[in-house]
């Protein structure tokens, strides 16, 4: 990833969630979980938190876990939407009960969903191998939060889970290294279509594609809703073949997700003016740098994992497929 101007700002980011999340690791759900959004009359906070880049209707926002993992199923994008060709890998969908989460070990394992999330899916895609290049395995995946705070410390934790672990291993035989994140805030590097952004880049090797290949990760926050695709790459695949590859897909379910939850206007009234592009300027997003409109995973893995203590507590043997990305 070309960092340019965003290396000063990843390195603050970084270097704050290690400052907010050492504060918060003692005493929360589990490690690396601050305790869900608490009052300051010490009660659970669990109504969602607003957004400023859509107009949500707060009785179009789920509540509970069936009307989330609704919303989800009509966000989650097919395989057209990655281009011709593109087809479902087996598994397709992950546990809906399940995501995965990253060990003290840099391991990826499957664990219950934590009580703070209502929902969370993740789809699995592959491009076969064809015209000189390996096959192309692609994830898409939608979270939701109980509040936008606690999308918000998923988010966090990206950049300790990178910090701490440049080097995961989404299962046997497949290994990501060099990680790097770059944070972009709503109004940052031309971010005007999420609260926040978060892209990632590094190598993938796998055993049965080789490497290293690049890889690439992209998640967007929206309120309590976090999206994100991701693309592992095999031999002929470039770093902005991947970006490009992903940024359409990605820049759908946005557009999906503002349709399921926005504010309705009323006949006859005149709509409000864009509030800015839908793409960061940063050179490592998916979304392209001109105005548009509107962790990957392994299976069962969510948006992004956390390391949260999980509704049964006990970590699950991990899915078929694997770990988060």
């Amino acid at each position: 990833m070309e960092l340019g101007g965003s290396a000063a700002r990843l390195g603050c980011a970084v270097a704050m969630c290690g400052l907010v999340l050492a504060g918060c690791t003692s005493g929360g759900d589990g490690p690396g979980r601050p305790a869900a959004s608490a009052k300051s009359d010490g009660t659970a906070g669990t109504s969602p938190s607003p957004t400023a880049v859509v107009d949500a209707d707060p009785a179009r926002l789920p509540r509970t876990r069936d009307q989330a993992a609704a919303l989800v199923r009509g966000i989650m994008p097919g395989p057209s939407a990655f281009g011709s060709g593109t087809v479902r890998r087996e598994p397709y969908e992950s546990d809906p009960r399940r995501w995965a989460v990253l060990g003290d070990s840099c391991v990826w394992e499957q664990r219950a969903l934590p009580d703070d999330v209502l929902a969370s899916l993740t789809r699995h895609y592959e491009i076969p191998a064809r015209g000189g290049r390996g096959p192309l395995r692609l994830s898409a995946v939608v979270t939701v939060h109980r509040s936008a705070e606690q999308a918000d410390w998923e988010n966090a934790e990206v950049l300790e889970e990178m910090m701490r672990c440049p080097s995961q291993l989404l299962r046997p035989g497949e290994v990501l290294r060099d990680l790097t994140d770059v944070p972009n805030a709503l109004g940052d590097s031309g971010n005007g279509f999420a609260d926040d952004v978060l892209a990632e880049s590094g190598t993938y090797t796998g055993d049965d594609v080789g490497g290293p290949h690049p890889y690439v990760w992209e998640q967007t926050r929206i309120g309590q809703f976090t999206l994100a695709v991701s693309a592992r790459g095999a031999k002929g695949w470039t770093r902005r073949g991947l970006l490009d590859l992903l940024r359409e897909p990605h820049a759908t379910m946005r557009g999906s997700l503002r349709g399921a939850i926005e504010r309705r206007t009323p006949t006859g009234s005149v709509p409000a003016p864009a509030t800015g592009t839908d793409v960061p300027k940063t050179t490592g997003s998916t979304a392209p740098e001109a105005a548009g409109t509107v962790r990957l995973e392994a299976t069962g893995a969510t948006g992004r994992a956390t390391t949260g203590t999980t509704a049964s507590g006990e970590a699950g043997p991990a899915a078929p497929e694997g770990g988060h990305r």
